[in-house]
């Protein structure tokens, strides 16, 4: 019988191993060194100068709590099933 894992996935992990298997060099220290990967992807990447950007206060904060992994659980609202089978 497989057990289940009781906290969701560390999305920055899998990530994070993602890179380092694409791009070992710009990893050092469990960091990405981005003036490495720059230069990897070469000079002509100017995120800056993007045409649409979506921006918010406190975007940082809610990339940082996307990544902490969790051990709560979604349940149905069991009042919108019944409603939707009407």
């Amino acid at each position: 019988m497989k057990t289940v894992q009781g906290t969701s996935s560390d999305i920055k992990q899998k990530q994070m191993e993602k890179l380092k298997a694409v791009f070992p060099e710009i990893v050092s220290e469990e960091k990405i060194n981005w003036e490495k990967l720059k230069l990897t992807l070469g000079e002509d990447i100017d995120i800056e100068n993007e045409r649409y950007v979506l921006s918010w206060a406190g975007k940082s904060d809610a990339f940082r709590a996307i990544q902490t992994p969790t051990t709560a659980t979604l349940k149905p609202d069991r009042d919108i099933l019944l409603m939707k089978k009407v």
